[in-house]
């Protein structure tokens, strides 16, 4: 079990970024109980590791004014 397991986050920590947030959700809202510590664990967990990416290199940053001006060409 503890190998499938592996293997699954393995493949899920290819997804896009999106799709492993929605993916997240849905396995926290699973849980029965879920306290508030808890959650504030694993967001913390997650913010850490998107600033790792962030200055490893490995994500390209987007300026907000770039991504809103081409949101609002899209919904031209």
């Amino acid at each position: 079990m503890v190998q499938r397991a592996e293997l699954l986050e393995s493949e899920v920590l290819q997804l896009p970024e999106e799709a492993r947030a929605r993916l997240a959700k849905v396995l926290l809202l699973s849980l029965d109980e879920v306290d508030e510590g808890d959650a504030n664990g694993i967001w913390a967990e997650e913010a850490e590791r998107r600033y790792l990416e962030i200055e490893q290199g490995e994500v390209i940053l987007i300026p907000s004014a770039d991504v809103l001006s081409e949101a609002r060409a899209r919904l031209k």
